[in-house]
């Protein structure tokens, strides 16, 4: 039985701080190329990282007796203790000011913004929103807001609504999304939470029907597509949001439509059906 949600205790966090440093180094920067299907190189002192690189960076370490049965670490610490068993990275927003570079300490300094709960189809829904201010030894090179979800654990899935015509792209890639492809991920970003390794978590615990690819995975390949559009060039401001889960063992692909602002993109799974959109402006 899921605890008691209290809301004013939970919005307490709010104002709260915390700050972690990390190098970028060559072989983290060859794992990212490499999982992001581009050529791995010999990266050396100085040259640019992947832009969300910043998300391999600084990850928090538990020990094994401190995480839950979800493979996170138990509720509290700097994010408030949501009493809602599934927990998952929603969307969010990044402006990218100049990139990490082989060798910098970065340091990233993060603040809880806002807790929020609404309802959904499927129950109590708390929404939490941090912003990091990443930096280099150059000043600033990344703002963010991200936003988690926190769900209670039904066993009833969501009412099934008719989707929306797949829109049609004018840039799009294909990959698959293999289990390797997300342990990798998960490995870089010291990412314990089961539902990306673990079928049979995800499957009999959960009610997925298989490994579900991560948000910021799929975030990544959206934001280097833009960049390769644009000559190389990294948004000034990205907003995405997470649309439905995408699961492992099919194409997924990676899609854009130029804009008079600047870009639409999403990820979609094997029958077109968006996943991930993102919106990115230069």
């Amino acid at each position: 039985m899921t605890e008691k949600l209290d809301i004013d205790h939970l919005r307490q966090w709010i104002g709260r701080s915390d700050e972690a440093t990390d190098t970028v180094t060559s072989q983290l920067v060859k794992g990212l190329r490499a999982t992001l299907f581009q050529e791995v190189g010999s990266p050396k002192a100085g040259d640019a990282a992947p832009f969300t690189v910043h998300w391999c960076l600084a990850q928090p370490v538990f020990p094994m007796s401190m995480l839950g049965p979800d493979g996170h670490p138990t509720r509290g610490g700097f994010l408030p203790p949501v009493p809602l068993p599934r927990r998952m990275w929603a969307g969010g927003e990044i402006e990218f000011l100049q990139p990490l570079r082989v060798g910098d300490e970065s340091t990233r300094t993060s603040r809880i913004a806002d807790v929020q709960v609404k309802s959904g189809s499927t129950g109590t829904l708390c929404f939490v929103s941090v912003e990091h201010s990443i930096s280099s030894p150059r000043g600033i090179a990344i703002r963010e807001r991200q936003d988690i979800v926190y769900r209670e654990m039904t066993t009833t899935p969501a009412p099934a609504k008719a989707p929306p015509p797949p829109p049609k792209a004018q840039h799009r890639e294909t990959h698959v999304s293999d289990p390797v492809l997300l342990f990798r991920y998960s490995a870089l970003t010291f990412n314990g939470h089961r539902i990306h390794y673990d079928r049979d978590y995800v499957t009999k615990v959960e009610g997925y029907p298989g490994l579900i690819f991560h948000g910021p995975l799929q975030a990544t390949f959206i934001i280097e597509m833009a960049a390769n559009l644009h000559g190389g060039k990294a948004p000034k401001k990205f907003s995405y949001r997470g649309l439905q889960p995408l699961f492992e063992g099919s194409e997924f692909s990676i899609n854009a439509n130029e804009t008079e602002a600047g870009m639409e993109l999403w990820t979609a799974n094997a029958e077109g059906q968006p996943t991930m959109k993102g919106t990115a402006v230069w």
